[in-house]
């Protein structure tokens, strides 16, 4: 398999914007130019390990469209400055119910980063918590920018510097909300922050703003909504998915298991992401 690969290239290596650009290949005479054949893409099930997320035979990876919210231009690097959150075990089984409904309503709804269509997920419950509510997601900082290479450095080192010691504070997700980004080509399904962790999260975002101002970066929203995504479409719907999670979260709460907050995490600090590089920034201390 290592073989393979090898001889195929990185396969994660072409897009400048989150990785390193490649080393220009060596000048060759025509005569050997003419002897080397170029390899036609390999079939994707060989470059995946046996038991992978992209093994899984509905796991539709890139039939939806990704949108830059940028051009692309060589030698850029995509910042991303970021909380890490990770769903407990325990609101999981709720999420999940309230997730399936969503998706038998709109269809077209992809689960966020890894693109594969929610409602594919909602036929095996093990998938859908591992996929759809098992990984990493991200609080928002500040807005993704491409940043030149003369800059990482001293972004990386600016932001640790005015974010060098935080407190841990508990973050409250306690309410389901609707975004579409600025272009309006994407909406999101997302939980918001509105009550524990907000104050702080919104002193974060301010010491970012300072960071991106100082290097003629575009500052965040002036009124910042710090949340996570869970799952996206295509375009802006979101007038019907604002109807419909409004309506689903009434039914919960006549059900009776509605909660001021749909669940807490802990914060454990903050990341930047250049690139395929992440890096640590700051240090979390307990009260």
């Amino acid at each position: 398999m290592d073989a393979l690969i090898a001889s195929y290239g990185d396969a994660s290596s072409d897009d400048s914007d989150t990785d390193t650009p490649n080393p220009p290949p060596p000048q060759t005479s025509n005569s050997q130019a003419s002897s080397t054949t170029l390899l036609p893409p390999p079939p994707l099930f060989l470059l995946e390990p046996p038991n992978s997320l992209g093994n899984m035979e509905y796991l539709q990876i890139g039939q939806a469209a990704r949108v830059r919210t940028f051009p692309h231009v060589e030698g850029n690097y995509a910042l991303h400055v970021y909380i890490p959150v990770y769903i407990p075990s325990t609101p999981k089984k709720d999420l999940a119910l309230f997730l399936k409904k969503v998706a038998s309503l709109v269809p077209s709804l992809h689960v966020v980063d890894v693109d594969v269509p929610l409602n594919s997920l909602c036929k095996d419950d093990q998938k859908l918590a591992q996929v759809a509510l098992g990984r990493e997601f991200h609080i928002s900082l500040g807005r993704t920018v491409p940043i030149r290479v003369h800059q990482i450095d001293s972004v990386v080192a600016m932001l640790r510097q005015k974010l060098q010691f935080q407190r841990r504070y508990l973050i409250d997700f306690s309410k389901w909300e609707v975004f579409v980004n600025d272009d309006h080509t994407r909406t999101f399904l997302s939980m918001e922050v509105n009550t524990g962790g907000l104050a702080e999260i919104t002193k974060q975002i301010q010491v970012v703003n300072e960071v991106y101002r100082l290097h003629n970066l575009p500052e965040f929203y002036k009124d910042p909504r710090p949340h996570i995504s869970l799952a996206w479409a295509l375009g802006d719907i979101s007038d019907s998915l604002k109807r419909i999670v409004e309506e689903e979260m009434k039914r919960v709460n006549v059900r009776g298991s509605l909660q001021k907050c749909i669940f807490t995490s802990k914060f454990s600090g903050i990341e930047c992401k250049i690139g395929q590089k992440t890096y640590k920034i700051g240090k979390v201390q307990d009260e």
